[in-house]
């Protein structure tokens, strides 16, 4: 069990790890693609990258399972993503950054109100929280003014609700019993079948001539192959392994990572409020996994 638990945290650290560091891919594709048609792409990439992996089917799926799959591609790969993007059109990425990390708080209370075994939470869960949330705001608004923006911050904070949904109905689909690729693989499906409705809002464009660029091609098979096919797979892993609660916790390293990519790959300098900052959400991250079990044990 402990072997499983520590598995279960090394793939939850290894997929927020990526997921910190895609901002540099799709600041890169924003050059020549809409924010859309990067999300359309990576997945249906993604898609076919997990088809390849295990042909298999999905067989013995009740009725009731294939509406919990529907839900978790709704949630978590289409309305996550467009909110997101969407935000970002009408508030600052800083407060964008902040919003979508209360997503382990929203994450915490469903698991209560819709998983009966969850663990009850401690204190020191909603003191870990403050502490991260800390840190997350020092590093996003290091250098900027706070502005305000109802529509987009209101729009940030539903796509962390968003988000906590998707973690719970991992969860679930989880207890099934199927294997991950093939559960990923379905939610996938119906992430992106519901987000073609969408393409014709945003002005999408097909124009594969983009792909040909090496520096497009090798960023967008970073962000599907990686970020989606991969990560996905790890992050649905690590659910199953720790829960929806526990693996969500380390959504607040996502704005530590992305300065530390800054600083190794990007060579931005490191500001005294990013490193506080850094510091505190590790902190946070640590304090909200803190059980009086795991001190007894010397974990």
């Amino acid at each position: 069990m402990k072997n499983k638990t520590s598995i279960g945290h090394l793939t939850a650290l290894l997929t927020i790890v990526i997921w910190g560091t895609t901002f540099i891919s799709t600041k890169v594709l924003l050059a020549d693609f809409q924010p859309v048609e990067i999300l359309f792409f990576r997945f249906v990439i993604g898609f076919l990258t997990l088809l390849a992996i295990c042909p298999k089917r999905l067989k013995g799926v009740t009725r009731k399972q294939e509406l919990t799959f529907l839900a978790a591609g709704l949630s978590g790969i289409c309305l996550y993503y467009l909110l997101e993007n969407i935000a970002l059109t009408y508030t600052m990425a800083s407060n964008v950054g902040v919003a979508v990390s209360v997503s382990p708080f929203f994450a915490a209370i469903l698991a209560q109100l819709f998983i009966k075994s969850a663990e009850k939470l401690r204190a020191n869960f909603f003191f870990g929280f403050v502490v991260a949330m800390a840190g997350v705001a020092l590093i996003s608004f290091q250098g900027a003014e706070l502005k305000l923006n109802p529509v987009g911050d209101i729009l940030s904070v539903l796509a962390a609700l968003v988000w906590a949904v998707y973690s719970i109905l991992t969860q679930k689909i989880s207890s099934f019993g199927y294997p991950v690729i093939l559960t990923t693989r379905r939610t996938f499906f119906y992430g992106i079948l519901f987000m073609i409705p969408a393409l014709f809002l945003f002005d999408f464009r097909w124009d594969l001539h983009r792909f040909t660029t090496p520096i497009n091609l090798f960023n967008l098979i970073y962000l599907s192959m990686g970020a989606s096919a991969l990560c996905f797979v790890t992050w649905n892993f690590a659910v199953k392994r720790l829960g929806a609660v526990k693996t969500s916790i380390y959504i607040y390293l996502i704005p530590a990572i992305t300065v530390a990519t800054s600083v190794l790959i990007l060579k931005e300098p490191i500001t005294w409020l990013s490193a506080i900052g850094t510091i505190l959400t590790i902190a946070g991250l640590f304090l909200s996994e803190y059980t009086k079990k795991a001190i007894e044990k010397g974990a």
